[in-house]
């Protein structure tokens, strides 16, 4: 009786297995869309940028102007002559004329920041990061254009005859100039354009990059 009561009070409690990840068993049954080459279907574009430095300048400017011109106003209004920059300006627009170079380089410089800020507004920013294929619907990827070089320049170090490789990965190409010591510089060009090709497809990038390969032997001293 004693035994069976000790078996009982022993005996394993249950505990709570983690389920399976559902995204893990979707990912492990479909197929990678980096090995199978498949590409976006181009809605993937350039991340946006925050464009802090410019907004905050630009919202300085107009609250520093806003605030100086709401005072005079209300100083004005308040019996107080006006500031000297307000009659002074005042003066000036009355006597000055359209044609008058002064006129036009503010008008330029006007029409300058104005194109300006709208160029920052339409267009994304961050030409630096490279976007990735989706692999959920709700996940963006991106990779950092420095990143991608380091990764290429490890995969070409890897083909045999190179001494060095110099990276260079912009927004539409990968270009790679090599130096090599030995064996023929077709030879190790061709193994550059296979290794450095299979490396730009193993980046999972939106748009795949152009590829360039420069191989020359290395200076004499």
């Amino acid at each position: 009786m004693s035994d069976d009561a000790e078996q009982s009070d022993t005996r394993r409690l249950p505990t709570l297995d983690k389920a399976p990840d559902a995204s893990a068993e979707g990912t492990g049954a479909a197929p990678d869309a980096t090995a199978t080459g498949t590409v976006d279907d181009g809605r993937t574009g350039r991340f946006w940028s925050a464009r802090r430095v410019p907004a905050g300048v630009v919202a300085l400017l107009l609250l520093a102007a806003a605030g100086l011109l709401l005072y005079d106003v209300v100083a004005v209004r308040a019996d107080h002559p006006a500031m000297a920059w307000r009659r002074w300006l005042a003066r000036e627009l009355a006597t000055l004329h359209l044609d008058n170079p002064w006129v036009l380089v503010a008008a330029a410089l006007a029409v300058v920041l104005g194109i300006w800020l709208i160029v920052l507004a339409v267009t994304p920013g961050l030409r630096r990061v490279l976007p990735m294929r989706r692999t959920a619907p709700d996940l963006r990827a991106g990779l950092d254009r420095e990143a991608a070089a380091l990764v290429l320049r490890d995969r070409a170090m890897e083909v045999a005859g190179v001494q060095s490789v110099r990276m260079k990965v912009g927004r539409r190409k990968a270009k790679a100039h090599a130096v090599s010591h030995f064996r023929e510089l077709d030879e190790v060009r061709a193994d550059l354009d296979v290794a450095l090709a299979e490396g730009l497809r193993q980046l999972g990038l939106v748009h795949r990059l152009g590829l360039t390969v420069h191989v020359r032997r290395p200076k004499k001293r």
